[in-house]
């Protein structure tokens, strides 16, 4: 394995929480809003990964670990309903439906992406200095 593979997976890596803490940005915003029925209510959305790692090893893929997205699954919680009568979109019977969104679990999971973009900012960091170090070495 290439020492310049470390790029890769710290990069896909990256590429993964970033995507992560956009969807939790969308979920943020829209952890207010409401809907005149359950089916039209904002369903938190989260993106499910995978490690690339058991490709590389049989030589299939791209050829190297990392993270790689396999979709986007929506939350299956059921939306509060709210009574507001005099509400522009309230149902018959003078409910409004409020999106699924847990604001305390979304801060969480921003603070867990946040981090790990940070970490892997650190890995690609670390590893470039490392070669730097060696590189040093063969000039001497």
């Amino acid at each position: 394995m290439s020492m310049f593979k470390v790029f890769d997976t710290a990069g896909s890596a990256m590429n993964a929480q970033s995507l992560r803490l956009n969807m939790t940005a969308s979920n943020l915003a829209n952890a207010e809003t409401v809907a005149g029925s359950p089916e039209e209510a904002y369903r938190a959305r989260n993106p499910v990964f995978a490690a690339a790692l058991q490709q590389a090893a049989a030589g299939q893929g791209g050829g190297h670990g990392g993270v790689q997205m396999r979709g986007i699954v929506e939350s299956q919680a059921t939306p509060q309903a709210l009574h507001m009568p005099d509400h522009p979109e309230a149902d018959a019977d003078g409910y409004v439906y409020r999106s699924n969104v847990n604001t305390v679990e979304e801060m969480v999971n921003m603070m867990s992406a946040s981090r790990s973009y940070q970490n892997n900012v650190e890995v690609m960091s670390t590893s470039r200095d490392l070669l730097l170090q060696t590189l040093r070495l063969g000039q001497q």
